[in-house]
């Protein structure tokens, strides 16, 4: 007999999910970073970052979110600011805050549970790093990208360009970053735009070939 996380891989991964229109879809994502909206997924059933076997980050100033989470399973995050805590996860590899198939906090889930977004691997060819995400991977492969406009695909020529220079150049992210396939596909998100130039005389958009200054300058950015 198969298992529930097997059968669920199955189900997952018999019916495309459509993301949107590729363009219209990284802007969004770039403005719901840190934010405390967060980013807008079309997660419909799934809950596979839930159970996932992933370390949550929780900032000092997520005073709601903390004081509903057990003291317990809270733990300090080595190299972030003061007061930035870790919630692990279960033996099962779940979230300790998923309770009877869902999120018990979810008026007051953590800024990093709002902003993830597993759309961000299939639109930068990128994977999650673990084998114990296969979940995620699974769900990942199932969002198709709309590309009804030039700048649709451009923008996503931009991003895998941004991608593949990150990879070659990880000196490039972000201070504290590490090289994780999550924190290189949100960096070419956001370097992506150092990758294109727009004519203002012609109106055109064409891809350019920046160097590792320009590209540092559109993260710090």
């Amino acid at each position: 007999m198969k298992s529930a996380s097997t059968l669920d891989v199955l189900v997952a991964d018999q019916q495309d999910l459509p993301a949107g229109p590729f363009s219209s879809w990284v802007d969004r994502t770039l403005a719901a970073q840190g934010t405390r909206i967060g980013a807008d997924v079309p997660c419909g059933s799934c809950t596979a970052c839930c159970r996932s076997s992933k370390f949550i980050h929780i900032g000092p100033d997520e005073t709601e979110t903390l004081r509903r989470v057990p003291r317990e399973l809270q733990f300090a995050a080595p190299g972030l600011p003061a007061g930035t805590v870790l919630m692990g996860y279960d033996e099962h590899g779940q979230c300790p805050m998923f309770v009877d198939g869902g999120c018990s906090i979810y008026e007051h889930r953590p800024r990093t549970c709002r902003n993830y977004d597993c759309r961000i691997f299939p639109a930068t060819g990128l994977s999650p790093d673990d084998d114990d995400r296969a979940l995620i991977t699974e769900q990942a492969r199932r969002w198709r990208f709309d590309f009804r406009s030039a700048l649709d695909r451009q923008k996503h020529e931009a991003v895998l360009a941004a991608t593949d220079f990150l990879l070659e150049q990880t000196a490039s992210l972000p201070a504290g970053q590490a090289p994780r396939s999550s924190s290189v596909a949100m960096a070419a998100l956001k370097a992506h735009g150092a990758f294109l130039e727009h004519d203002e005389a012609s109106g055109e958009t064409r891809p350019v070939s920046p160097d590792a200054e320009t590209v540092r300058a559109a993260l710090s950015g």
